[in-house]
This record gives structure tokens, C-alpha cells and sequence, in this order.
């Protein structure tokens, strides 16, 4: 499953402080968690759950292990990208192997660190960003149109694709990204135009604003900050404010200096955290829960995932070898002593292979090998 987000922006906007920040962070979780890998340019982070935790207690679990997400550094983008400038084609090649991205946009005044565009402006910034990834896509349907009007004239499948190429580009020439427009075609359509031809403007995206530290207590109070709000909110695209160089400052605290840090801005948590989390939603994830005396653990899947696919996820021998699975939902857990007296008081639900796993459901899955 991919589960990579591409961070991406212009340059000096704090994309890389931001990106070590999410390396520390998940270099401060290695000792915690064994299966937590790290690379110069990609970072294994765990998703923020307090509900894990919850459960490791009351079952009296050895260990929580959390569920995953990678964060992928990708190289700064320029004007021109989609013709070559700057890295050009190896920045759009990384963007099409992520499937989200998360775009830092620069919200902080500071003399000494330069804007390449001369200015800080944020909604100029990622509109920027867009009309690159746009001008890659319509170079993309182009290219695959005319190999496809040759083979359409005698293909009845290609003459298909020519159709949903050509709907695409008639969104395209209005230089708005394609992921406005999803509503206007079917999964099918969708289903070749991310599979085939890798669009960039259909990948979801969320904005990072990357505010001052002393801008956190009130975001709308920065211009840069409210002007990017409403462009998010026209777009239905999520905003997520934070201030990376105070991110950075947190990881090398203690739990106890980072909850009075937090205090003193008016925060209960790190905005990382709250970027993790949204970029989970982003792909379009839900998180299950298993839990015994040694491990009580968070399984990502995808929404719409079967008891049974879910249950392969763990091992393939338990999808093999499925019966059922006693489920209950976390809140109703909330409620009972421990996942074995939810069974002594009779609610948990016995659930079969089509039932399709929600968010939250704590899993406990029968099999026969």
C-alpha cells in the first residue's frame, strides 16, 4: 500500500525545516518502535493516536505500536519546472510516485531569509506551484492523445481513453487543477487518468501554512495567513498552520517541557501532529485496532476494506483461513472494562468476510488453518 505524501513548495519557504522536523520526530519514536526506518529524503512517522494508548492500558498490552505514514522530501520547485528549469522533470517524476502531497506555503516575514519570488505572498506561492503541475499534466495528455487518436480510429478501448483525455484537457485549459473537477468524472475515468497516466493535479493535496512563531495564538491575525485561508476554503483543500523552526524546537524537549511549551502558545498539541493526521485522511485511510497481553496495535486500511482483506493485512494466513470477527467500535469499548468483558457482557458483534471494517473498530479476528 502507498501511503507516501510528497512535501513540496518553492524555495526558502521552510520546506526542509519542516521535513527534519518529521525526521526527528520519528528518530525520537525509533527506540519505541522497531519497525520506524529513516532516510535522508523519507520519513517513516506514526500517526498520533490517543485511542492506542487507551487500549494498550486497559488490555495491559507489553507494547503499542502505532500505525505508519511516510513523508517523502521532494526538491524545491521553480518557475519553469514543467519545462525543465530547475530540476524540472526528476521534481515532477517524485511528485508522480507520492499519492498525496502537502504543500508548505510560506505565511512569516523575515528580512534575512530571501523570497525567490521577492515577496511573501502565499496564495501567488501556490498558485504557482498549481500552474506547474497543470502545464505537466496538459504535456502529459497530449502526448498520450496523439499516440491514442492513431490507434482510435480502429480501437474501440482507445477510443475510449481519447474521450476521457480530451474531457481532461477541456478542464485543464481553464489552468485549474484537475482534483476540482472529480466530480465531473466517473471512477472509471478517474481510475485511468491516476493509473495510467499518473496526473499530477487529480493527487490530493493539502496546504501547510508555515506561520511565525508569533502568529501561532492567532493565525487569522496574519494576512499572509486569512488570504490563504480563503483560497483553501474555496478549494475544499485542508490547511494546516504551524510554525516549523517552533516544531523543530519541541522534538529535543522532555514530554513535560513540551506540554509547558505548548501552554505558553495557547496549544495542546504539536501542529505536526495535526498534519499527520490529515494527511491519514488525505489518502483516504481508516485505522483498526487489535490488542492482547503482548501487543496492542493500529492496522491501516483503506476505506471500503472487507473483515476479511483487513484480516490479511495482519497475516495472510488469517485471511486464508477466515471464520468471522468479534468487533466492537472503540466508543462502545470506552464503556466496558477490557475487550474480554465486552465478550462476558455480550456486545461484540459477529461479523463475516463482506463486512466492511470502520474506523475505530477494535478486531478480534476467528480463523481455521
Amino acid at each position: 500500500m502507498n501511503l507516501k505524501i510528497g512535501l513540496i513548495g518553492l524555495p526558502n519557504v521552510g520546506k526542509s525545516t519542516i521535513f527534519n522536523a518529521l525526521i526527528q520526530k520519528a528518530k525520537a519514536e525509533v527506540a519505541n518502535y522497531p519497525f520506524c526506518t529513516i532516510e535522508p529524503n523519507l520519513g517513516m512517522v506514526s500517526i498520533p493516536d490517543e485511542r492506542l494508548e487507551i487500549i494498550a492500558k486497559k488490555e495491559k498490552s507489553a507494547k503499542a505500536t502505532p500505525a505508519f505514514i511516510e513523508f517523502v522530501d521532494i526538491a524545491g520547485l521553480v518557475k519553469g519546472a514543467s519545462k525543465g528549469e530547475g530540476l524540472g522533470n526528476q521534481f515532477l517524476s517524485h511528485i508522480r510516485n507520492v499519492s498525496a502531497i502537502a504543500q508548505i506555503l510560506r505565511c512569516f516575514e523575515k528580512e534575512d531569509i530571501i523570497h525567490v519570488e521577492g515577496t511573501v505572498n502565499p496564495v501567488r506561492d501556490a498558485e504557482i506551484v498549481d500552474l506547474e503541475l497543470i502545464l505537466a499534466d496538459i504535456q502529459t495528455l497530449e502526448k498520450r492523445k496523439e499516440k491514442t487518436e492513431k490507434l482510435g480510429k480502429t480501437d474501440k478501448k482507445a477510443k475510449e481513453e481519447l474521450a476521457i483525455i480530451e474531457k481532461a484537457l477541456f478542464f485543464l485549459q481553464d489552468l485549474r487543477p484537475l482534483r476540482l473537477f472529480k466530480d465531473q468524472f466517473s471512477q472509471e475515468e478517474i481510475t485511468f487518468l491516476e493509473k495510467q497516466l499518473f496526473l499530477l493535479t487529480l493527487k490530493p493535496m493539502m496546504y501547510i501554512a508555515n506561520l511565525g512563531e508569533e502568529d501561532l495564538l492567532n493565525p487569522l491575525e496574519n494576512p499572509h495567513f486569512k488570504a490563504l485561508k480563503e483560497k483553501a476554503e474555496k478549494e475544499e483543500v485542508p490547511l494546516i498552520p504551524l510554525a516549523g523552526k517552533f516544531e523543530a524546537e519541541l522534538i529535543g524537549l522532555t514530554e513535560e517541557e513540551r506540554e509547558e511549551f505548548l501552554k505558553a502558545y495557547g496549544l495542546k498539541e504539536p501542529g505536526l501532529n495535526k498534519m499527520i493526521r490529515e494527511g491519514f485522511k488525505l489518502l483516504n485511510l481508516i485505522t483498526f485496532f487489535t490488542a492482547n497481553k503482548n501487543e496492542a496495535r493500529a492496522w491501516t486500511i483503506k476505506v471500503g476494506t472487507t473483515a476479511k482483506e483487513a484480516s490479511g493485512i495482519i497475516h495472510s494466513d488469517f485471511e486464508k483461513g477466515f471464520i468471522g470477527a468479534e468487533v466492537i467500535s472503540f466508543e462502545e469499548y470506552l464503556q466496558v472494562e477490557s475487550f474480554h468483558k465486552a465478550r462476558e457482557l455480550g456486545l461484540l458483534r459477529l461479523e463475516g468476510k463482506d463486512y466492511l471494517v470502520q474506523e475505530g473498530d477494535l478486531i478480534y479476528f476467528r480463523f481455521n488453518l
